[in-house]
């Protein structure tokens, strides 16, 4: 789910409560994570910007190699030669509730009515050069945009959900698109909503157009950093 505090529902500095999966802000003295792990008695957080870990109402950080799974999930990585392999090495995944999958034909989640927008996703994840050049954050990492441009932000969360789709460690056979719904309902302008169909077609035209010029495409070149 988008990375709010379920309290303040600000996106600043917000810790994931590890023992009932909420999200809380801030973890010093009478912060809302702190107050959960006094009321609660849930003590482990993890910050879901530094990926770090920490026990509360203690306030220490926790070392810890068993939870880099979770950081893993959270933020897949693929070097040139894992990506390089994808397609030579069809490998069946195990989920922690013992249920096998494919990595990178897995479902989504369906919220509401973004069946449509679910589809197109889908099928633009097994597009391979569409895929291994958001798979790989780097070829898209240091691309200026102007200040204030929202636009960029479709770059991101769709490099986040194919690296998730693609992920061989996922802890369950599905994904959420919620972050990147969010970010197609804000830059769409709300033309492409989670709670309503919306066109297929009209979704992948706009999407792939919007990829472009985020990318640094324009109608005059004709061409993006991935074509």
């Amino acid at each position: 789910f988008e990375k709010l505090c379920s309290i303040s529902l600000s996106h600043i500095n917000v810790y994931a409560c590890l023992v009932c999966g909420k999200y809380f802000q801030g973890r010093g003295l009478k912060s809302h994570a702190y107050i959960h792990s006094v009321q609660l008695s849930h003590h482990v957080f993890l910050n879901l910007h530094t990926l770090k870990f920490y026990c509360l109402p203690d306030n220490y950080e926790i070392i810890d190699s068993s939870l880099e799974d979770i950081t893993y999930v959270l933020k897949p990585t693929f070097t040139a030669q894992h990506i390089a392999h994808l397609d030579k090495q069809a490998k069946l995944s195990r989920a922690y509730d013992g249920t096998t999958y494919l990595p990178g034909i897995v479902g989504l989640n369906n919220i509401k009515a973004n069946d449509y927008a679910n589809a197109v996703l889908q099928a633009l994840s097994n597009v391979p050069p569409l895929r291994n050049y958001f798979l790989e954050e780097e070829n898209y990492r240091r691309i200026q945009r102007p200040p204030g441009d929202i636009m960029f932000l479709l770059v991101q969360r769709f490099g986040e959900l194919m690296r998730k789709l693609w992920n061989p460690r996922n802890f369950k056979a599905h994904v959420s698109p919620h972050e990147m719904l969010q970010a197609v309902v804000l830059c769409s302008k709300k033309n492409f909503q989670i709670t309503k169909q919306g066109d297929g077609v009209e979704f992948l035209s706009w999407f792939l157009n919007a990829l472009h010029a985020a990318l640094g495409g324009t109608k005059r070149k004709k061409k993006s950093e991935w074509g």
